[in-house]
């Protein structure tokens, strides 16, 4: 073990030194039916899920009843509608909350979410949420970073769109807010994005700087850029979860079904072991496997005494001889015993010999 940084949510430790951190987002895929949302609850710990994770908003709590032009967005996955609209279709309705947090516990599996504004952790606090997720568009809402870290709750922030220095802000802002347990995710904010937009190996360089539990919020549409990104030091990988991905939701298009989760879910795990530490050493799997490496084997007769000529031995399989590196100190060397032929030189099988 190393002296890595962790947190820890709802007694799960998170950090380089544990598996990786499994987030299923539940978003929007909702659907508008808090019976999609239960199932998505059952369905993330059935798959292997650590935690499922919610938003907490209204439209208007996130942004203005609004037609103007500011308002409407353009191109994209929502084009033509306003954000309003598209908030007031992806906000789950916070009734539901103490329903799926209740739903959450029945199925042993943590349950958290992203406020988008302070009355949002008023609500998550009465149900007790464990931790607080700051989504990446409000990675510059340094009140709000600061009001979640006054819970003396784990946050994890989210750092799409940010740049180095707004980076380096929400993190002061958490610190100086009271967050003793902080982790920071490394994120693309195209939905979906493609994975050459993803540059991991910021994931190590937001290692090197911040050293923190860092992790990857990752929208691209298969598994190898969450898994690769647990090679460069990802603890916590969250992606989108969805029952249908031709579900219709705002958010289904870029979101993995059950069993994809499931592979994520297995495939960062194996990802996670295989790294394990610097090791040099003979491994179990190779240990019967020595017998068909090389080595020294005498190809003739000798008597004691007799002296070891270049054709009396050879480098063969198996490997139960002297390494064939030793062969120029083997030769000219006596036999301290008779030596039949087809039998491995040992050093006790040569007078004086020393490796």
């Amino acid at each position: 073990m190393h002296n890595y940084p962790y947190i820890t949510i709802a007694g799960r430790k998170i950090g380089l030194d544990y598996s990786p951190y499994i987030i299923a987002e539940l978003s929007a895929n909702h659907n508008g039916r808090i019976e999609n949302a239960m199932k998505l609850i059952e369905q993330a710990k059935i798959v292997g899920a650590d935690a499922i994770k919610l938003q907490t908003y209204t439209a208007d709590t996130i942004t203005l009843n609004s037609d103007r032009d500011d308002f409407q967005i353009k191109g994209g996955l929502w084009d033509g509608t306003t954000l309003y609209n598209l908030y007031q279709q992806a906000a789950m309705p916070w009734e539901w909350h103490k329903i799926l947090f209740e739903c959450a516990s029945k199925n042993d599996i943590t349950i958290f979410s992203s406020p988008f504004d302070s009355t949002a952790v008023d609500l998550l606090e009465d149900l007790n949420a464990p931790a607080y997720k700051i989504a990446s568009f409000e990675a510059i809402d340094l009140p709000l970073i600061r009001y979640v870290a006054s819970t003396g709750k784990p946050m994890i922030i989210s750092t799409g769109m940010a740049d180095a220095d707004e980076i380096s802000e929400a993190i002061e802002a958490a610190r100086s807010g009271g967050c003793k347990e902080l982790a920071i995710l490394h994120c693309v904010s195209g939905y979906p994005a493609p994975a050459e937009d993803y540059n991991l190996r910021t994931v190590s360089d937001m290692i090197n700087r911040h050293n923190l539990v860092t992790g990857l919020s990752d929208h691209t549409l298969d598994n190898t850029t969450a898994i690769t990104s647990v090679a460069l030091g990802a603890s916590i990988i969250e992606k989108h979860f969805t029952l249908d991905r031709s579900g219709g939701g705002p958010d289904d298009s870029f979101s993995l079904e059950p069993l994809e989760m499931e592979e994520l879910c297995n495939g960062a795990k194996t990802a996670w072991s295989a790294l394990g530490k610097v090791d040099y050493g003979r491994k179990s799997s190779e240990q019967g496997n020595v017998q068909f490496r090389r080595s020294l084997y005498f190809v003739k007769s000798l008597e004691k005494g007799d002296i070891v000529t270049e054709d009396s031995i050879r480098s063969v399989r198996p490997g139960f001889g002297l390494a064939p590196k030793y062969i120029e100190k083997v030769i000219g060397k006596i036999v301290s015993r008779n030596i039949e032929p087809n039998t491995p030189v040992t050093e006790e099988s040569l007078v004086e010999f020393e490796k």
